[in-house]
């Protein structure tokens, strides 16, 4: 099939996507990993950055290569194990996206709250702690994206009019309504759950650094005052990542949702979603490192 140039240009953007996200997360994993295996300081904090970009780093994977591939018309290349592996590892890695970004954020909004709140005591305590609740997410989103494994199959062998298009080469077999329903629900409600805990926790650090903010104004003189400026850049830099998260991942769920409740076969809703979720996937790790999330010394409590 000869390639037309809206493939041609779709393929060139992903294959931009893809590399800049595998440099910002690499960069991410290799810069926190190091501060966790010689730094005392901040390892939560560090494990949950390092199992962030890890899980980015599949998205980017398993979205990105079976995009190019299809974009550039490259045929035959995954058959029916390989359309399930990759599916299967893109849904359970972007579930984990949303829970280890909520973990993120709650233990931040817990670090920096005053010493007698009872949220305090509920700091994790080691990397040990933070490992549990990452070992927990793996097993629960695993589990409500395991329909997969029986839906998905290549589409060489079957009747293209009866199922939904993944990619040019993947395709979900039709399943019985009940199934469909329970899964798609499960996903949704992790997502409120998950995405509420998120905004919650983010509303909290933003009203304690403007809170901390207040009184510095208060207490000193205006000169003193301009040095109070990393508490509002903190503010600046939780809410851009926040908001770069929601927006991405909110409009990701929407189309989501359409064809999964749909069965679509519309192949430029599969490559929109492909490109929302490259594109958070590709540019947090930039905002994590250009603006380090880690609050400034100031507001932080070890």
């Amino acid at each position: 099939m000869k390639m037309i140039w809206s493939d041609f240009i779709a393929g060139t953007i992903f294959l931009s996507l893809i590399l800049l996200g595998f440099l910002g997360n690499n960069i991410l994993i290799v810069r926190h990993l190091y501060v966790v295996i010689i730094g005392p300081e901040k390892k939560i904090i560090d494990i949950i950055l390092i199992h962030l970009a890890f899980v980015n780093t599949i998205i980017i994977y398993c979205i990105g290569i079976r995009n190019i591939a299809t974009s550039f018309y490259i045929r035959n290349f995954l058959g029916d194990v390989g359309c399930k592996i990759i599916i299967y590892l893109e849904r359970v890695a972007r579930g984990l996206s949303i829970c280890t970004t909520c973990l993120l954020s709650v233990v931040q909004a817990v670090t920096i709250s005053p010493r007698t709140t009872l949220w305090r005591k509920l700091k994790p305590q080691t990397p040990w702690h933070i490992l549990a609740f990452l070992l927990l997410f793996w097993i629960f989103n695993s589990l409500i994206s395991s329909n997969l494994l029986h839906y998905i199959t290549a589409g060489s062998s079957i009747n293209r009019s009866v199922v939904g298009m993944f990619t040019v080469y993947c395709y979900m077999l039709p399943s019985r309504n009940t199934v469909k329903w329970l899964f798609l629900s499960f996903m949704a409600f992790r997502d409120v759950i998950f995405q509420s805990l998120m905004g919650w926790s983010s509303g909290s650090m933003a009203l304690h650094l403007y809170k901390h903010h207040k009184r510095v104004l208060y207490l000193h003189s205006s000169r003193s005052a301009d040095n109070s400026r990393p508490e509002i850049r903190a503010t600046q830099r939780v809410l851009t990542l926040m908001t770069c998260f929601l927006f991405f991942y909110w409009a990701d769920f929407i189309f989501s949702l359409y064809t999964g409740s749909t069965v679509t076969h519309d192949s430029t809703i599969l490559y929109i979603k492909a490109f929302l979720v490259l594109s958070y996937v590709g540019l947090s790790p930039f905002v994590l490192i250009i603006w380090d999330i880690c609050l400034p010394k100031p507001c932080c409590v070890p």
